[in-house]
């Protein structure tokens, strides 16, 4: 997987588009004189900066395994909260608040590792909370 000293090669190919990229996008012009601001970027500037800024965690779910490609986990797991949020509008007390969050991040971790949601809850009215 690693190429020449270690390095992935999908990093050393981001690296020469990078690079590429930066030969290739207009310049951006100077500020009129008096005009106050920033001049505003394009999208293409925009991203460019982007992608050098976070070079090294772009690629990262490459060479970790354990990194994953999207975010769409962390999504998933806090859309439960934001539908509860509006169908109800919000807890009556903050201590709903946190017995809701902690049973929803019970219930999604012990999903992710597989077990049927009224198993963990069986498991956890049983004491056997850990599920391993």
């Amino acid at each position: 997987m690693s190429g020449r000293h270690g390095i992935c090669p999908a990093t050393e190919l981001l690296s020469k588009i990078l690079t590429q990229g930066v030969r290739e996008i207009p310049s951006i012009p100077d500020k009129p004189e008096g005009k106050r601001g920033k001049i505003s970027k394009s999208d293409t500037h925009n991203l460019l900066e982007r992608l050098q800024k976070h070079e090294t965690s772009v690629l990262l779910f490459a060479k970790d395994p354990l990194v994953p490609f999207t975010n769409n986990r962390g999504e998933r797991d806090l859309r439960m909260s934001k539908v509860k949020q509006k169908v109800s509008g919000c807890f009556r007390s903050e201590i709903y608040a946190h017995t809701f969050c902690r049973i929803t991040s019970y219930l999604q971790t012990m999903a992710y590792k597989g077990w049927n949601p009224m198993i963990a809850i069986q498991m956890a009215l049983a004491g056997e909370i850990g599920g391993e």
